[in-house]
């Protein structure tokens, strides 16, 4: 129903942003980092929107970015995560913390989470895991000095390329690059470091 919203932040808090536009406030819940990157009274913000509608409740969710409200949005499809703990959970880690903890299964660093506990860590890694996909290795790297991915980063290409012509399925492929791409220097060392993995 609503996509975004374009107006000026009269107040904010904890968890939330009142963005008023068009004379009105709408009462905005968003995600600790939305309202430290935001949160100034008098800004002109654009937030990204999902309407969450129950039969005694409609809420606003808010997000500084569609990376941030497509991660929102897959994380309220597992089972047991409703959008308020979905909105903790972008709260507690950055996004790109996050996406690399599903696309390479790490339960324990997901688990760490403020409200992710292990069993709802092990839930959301095996619902979304293979649905993130690509996209969840461009966020995982997004904060990495060598750029992002896919756009900046050919040897990520290269080794899933080389890896996929070897048998090895693209979804396992995807987790086993994401775990490894920080601690290599080249596309030989990357497929040797996941190839070693397979090994164990």
């Amino acid at each position: 129903m609503y996509a975004y919203i374009i107006g000026k932040v009269d107040s904010f808090g904890d968890g939330f942003m009142v963005v008023e536009a068009g004379g009105i406030g709408y009462y905005v819940n968003v995600s600790n980092y939305t309202v430290g990157k935001f949160g100034k009274a008098g800004e002109t913000v654009k937030l990204y929107l999902h309407l969450a509608v129950r039969e005694d409740d409609m809420s606003l969710f808010g997000f500084s970015s569609p990376d941030e409200k497509k991660m929102f949005l897959r994380l309220i499809t597992v089972s047991g995560v409703g959008p308020k703990m979905a909105l903790g959970i972008l709260s507690s880690a950055p996004l790109s913390t996050l996406a690399a903890a599903i696309v390479s299964g790490d339960t324990k660093a997901l688990s760490k989470v403020k409200g992710i506990g292990k069993k709802t860590a092990e839930r959301i890694i095996v619902e979304l895991k293979e649905n993130i996909g690509e996209d969840g290795l461009r966020l995982a790297f997004q904060d990495a000095p060598f750029g992002s991915f896919p756009e900046n980063d050919s040897m990520v290409d290269e080794a899933l390329e080389v890896l996929t012509t070897l048998g090895i399925n693209r979804t396992d492929a995807y987790s086993m690059v994401a775990a490894e791409r920080k601690n290599v220097n080249n596309v030989n060392e990357l497929v040797m470091k996941v190839l070693q993995r397979l090994d164990k």
